[in-house]
């Protein structure tokens, strides 16, 4: 990979800036160059509340160590045991990984910048009329979160990937460097993402795509995550989609009561399961969430996404009393309840009972075991020019650099309801 001279200067420029400023942090740190990983290929970064572990493969965070309620550690997101078993897993579910260059859904596998039409790689979808699928999702079969990223900062609370994405890989066109920081301070995750196009205009949108089980896959009650509590205060519309999951142009209603409103009150992710109108709600034959909210924030006037008090989702389990809330500078949020999860992805060493136990469950992750909460634009928001997401999706050489931020802020509350 190639590294312009200029670019990299802009770079070490970004690095100062590349963590998210949190509500009560500055995530400032002090570079340490003898750290690296440590036997299993994991790169630790860690604060007074925090230890959380990086790979080079998708940038990806691999663990995520935190004491419940009851003073227990938990490590709360889904991963492997070794760095090395990420890149032989053929199931590949973009586990903790930054997908790109563009997140989510891509109609058709096509788009069209002034006037030209691009064909991008093929994935997800196959039909007799397109073998290798009817869209793209996350980029490709070479996308981000299937690349190392090569690790160019590392401190005791702070790790900086880099990736230059290439010219027409997977079918985009124009070269891409972005780096990626993850910082920790306090109780709190933050990460600033940066991409720059550098020859041609082209579409960029990223995200974090962590499986989260807020009680370390460990609760003696339940082995899936439909205990957990959603909270979604500014979100009282959704992507319309199809029954492949693809966006129709359509901004919905999610009226008070129906089985995607989550702006009303928090919920429990089970509740509404059994209602037919959760039938089909993530796709053909699918009943669960694998779906866009809208963030509304504008509406209450000029607002700082920093603000304390001032989250767009809450996660949080009584039985751990693990609570997160994600503060993020972008205007939508997908929340996947791990529909798709058959109970053949091993739990770590970290997680989980003994599976000994007279009543423990497998060692695995069942369907609805888990969560994946992605902060990002609105999604193929470059096949639908009227939603006027350009200046969000579409980025240009010598322009403004794309940029997510985003922070997780960690708590403890074992209240029943959020």
């Amino acid at each position: 990979m190639r590294l312009h001279t200029g670019l990299a200067s802009l770079g070490a420029l970004l690095l100062p800036l590349a963590s998210a400023q949190s509500p009560g942090g500055t995530g400032s740190s002090n570079v340490t160059s003898s750290l690296g990983p440590d036997e299993n290929g994991f790169y630790w970064i860690f604060s007074e509340g925090l230890s959380a572990a990086f790979i080079p493969y998708g940038a990806s965070i691999a663990k995520l160590l935190i004491h419940d309620k009851y003073g227990v550690e938990r490590d709360i997101v889904a991963g492997f045991d070794n760095a090395t078993a990420y890149e032989l897993d053929a199931a590949h579910p973009h586990l903790g990984g930054v997908p790109g260059r563009y997140a989510n859904r891509i109609r058709n596998s096509t788009f069209e910048i002034d006037g030209e039409t691009y064909h991008t790689n093929a994935n997800e979808n196959p039909t007799a009329e397109a073998p290798d699928g009817a869209d793209t999702l996350h980029g490709g079969h070479n996308g981000w979160d299937f690349r190392n990223f090569t690790v160019i900062a590392h401190s005791n609370d702070s790790i900086t990937f880099s990736i230059v994405d290439s010219d027409g890989e997977q079918g985009f066109p124009g070269e891409v460097i972005s780096y990626i920081t993850y910082t920790v301070h306090d109780l709190t995750w933050d990460f600033k993402m940066v991409a720059i196009a550098t020859t041609e205009k082209t579409p960029i949108m990223l995200s974090s795509h962590t499986y989260w089980n807020l009680d370390g896959f460990a609760n003696n009650e339940t082995n899936t995550a439909l205990n957990h509590t959603f909270y979604l205060p500014y979100s009282g519309q959704r992507v319309g989609v199809d029954n492949i999951l693809i966006p129709t142009g359509d901004i919905v209603a999610n009226p008070k009561g129906s089985v995607n409103d989550f702006w009303s009150a928090p919920k429990q992710l089970g509740t509404d399961l059994q209602s037919a109108e959760a039938e089909g709600n993530c796709g053909f034959n699918c009943t669960g969430y694998d779906t866009c909210w809208i963030i509304n924030r504008g509406q209450d006037g000029p607002y700082d996404w920093r603000a304390e008090g001032g989250y767009v989702a809450r996660l949080q389990s009584a039985w751990s009393g693990i609570q997160v809330d994600v503060y993020t500078d972008q205007e939508a949020f997908q929340m996947y309840s791990c529909n798709g999860q058959n109970a053949t992805m091993p739990l770590k060493t970290t997680q989980g009972l003994s599976g000994d136990g007279d009543g423990d469950f497998p060692r695995t992750i069942p369907q609805y075991g888990c969560v994946v909460m992605e902060v990002e634009d609105w999604i193929d928001g470059i096949n639908h020019p009227e939603w006027q997401r350009e200046s969000r999706q579409i980025f240009s050489p010598g322009g403004d650099p794309y940029v997510l931020q985003a922070s997780y802020v960690f708590s403890i509350n074992d209240t029943a309801t959020a």
